[in-house]
């Protein structure tokens, strides 16, 4: 994607090849920076700090991390800890496990005198599929807004959207986004209900920063004012992300998720979740076993913002004293999901919906 008239994606590696670049998310919307991890330690600080989020993103910079580590000391104890290291940072976003394991599967069996560079060649592939997945992702979830469209008469599709599931959440293009980016370049108008999100106000802060550099029609709202839109028919479709989708459809989505969910069902609103293959954990049935994150209390009970002299500070916004909650994300049950859009298509959510995309798995089960 293009910010200011130039071409970025979320990580890469550096021109001196000792290191990897990332566009650091803590300092958006009000700075744009571009943050260097040269060690093992400084990815999982990353990870675990959100300078990179979202699932497929998390998986690329823990296969990054990766090589970053095996640079240093390729032994086998050195690859586990790595390993260790980088998946204990965010446990809900299956990606972190899938990209690790899949990095293992390769270097492990190699010398130690190979592995550092195989790592290199497996990260810069599994990120330009992870483009690819994203580009596939967009051109069928294109096809659910052409229809709404149709029926509209060429009236803007109103599209809700919950936290960030774009660009900054992948190497490019996005899930949910991707579809109302291909829209948009395609000419059809769309309009897109920007969730806040709280408590990081990713929505706020990533995607409404992402869409107006794109040029995409927005507007920013409240968290609790999707159902009130709804109600009025001013939502056409819901397109959100996810972290985690269990083999029956099940989906671990960003807090708030769930009752965007339930907002649609009641107002008879399309809810399609937009998601890669490396997001589904086949290892589960139930949702309500995926763990859920818990983040510190602080992202609750303060927040960050710019003041007039420009200067980014975080301020106290609640009663002293008091405690604070934070979960960091919740379970949609495949019930109140109409559709998965994925590289592959679009399915039911549900195990014979998933399996008719992904007929390997049934051998693999």
């Amino acid at each position: 994607m293009r910010i200011d008239g130039k071409a970025y994606r979320t990580i890469w590696p550096t021109e001196d090849g000792e290191a990897v670049a990332i566009i650091d998310q803590t300092r958006l919307p009000h700075a744009f920076e571009i943050a260097r991890l040269e060690t093992v330690e400084d990815a999982a600080r990353a990870i675990a700090e959100m300078q990179v989020r979202g699932a497929p993103l998390i998986g690329a910079t823990a296969a990054w991390g990766l090589w970053l580590a095996l640079r240093r000391d390729a032994c086998d104890a050195a690859l586990e800890a790595a390993i260790a290291l980088l998946a204990r940072q965010r446990p809900t976003a299956v990606n972190l496990a899938w990209a690790l394991e899949d990095m293992r599967r390769l270097v492990a069996p190699l010398p130690e005198g190979e592995r550092a560079q195989a790592a290199r060649q497996r990260a810069m592939a599994l990120c330009e599929e992870d483009v690819e997945t994203n580009r596939r992702i967009g051109a069928h979830g294109l096809g659910l807004i052409r229809e709404i469209a149709a029926r509209k008469g060429g009236a803007p599709v109103n599209i809700l959207t919950h936290c960030n599931a774009g660009w900054l959440a992948c190497v490019d293009w996005g899930t949910a986004t991707s579809p109302i980016y291909q829209a948009h370049d395609a000419g059809i108008a769309v309009h897109v209900w920007v969730d806040e999100t709280r408590p990081r106000n990713q929505g706020a802060a990533l995607t409404a920063f992402e869409l107006a550099k794109h040029g995409v029609p927005h507007t920013i709202i409240v968290d609790n004012a999707g159902g009130h839109l709804m109600q009025r028919g001013a939502v056409d479709i819901c397109l959100v992300g996810t972290d985690r989708t269990t083999a029956r459809g099940d989906v671990a989505n960003k807090i708030g998720t769930y009752l965007k969910a339930l907002a649609a069902h009641d107002n008879g609103v399309p809810f399609y979740v937009a998601l890669p293959f490396s997001t589904i954990d086949w290892s589960l049935e139930d949702g309500f076993a995926i763990p859920i994150e818990e983040r510190g209390p602080e992202e609750v009970l303060e927040m960050a913002g710019r003041t007039e002299q420009g200067d980014v500070v975080r301020v106290a916004i609640a009663a002293p004293g008091s405690p604070a909650a934070n979960p960091a994300f919740d379970v949609t049950p495949a019930r109140l999901i109409t559709g998965l859009v994925t590289e592959r298509g679009i399915c039911p959510a549900s195990r014979e919906g998933l399996l008719g995309l992904y007929p390997e798995q049934r051998a693999a089960g």
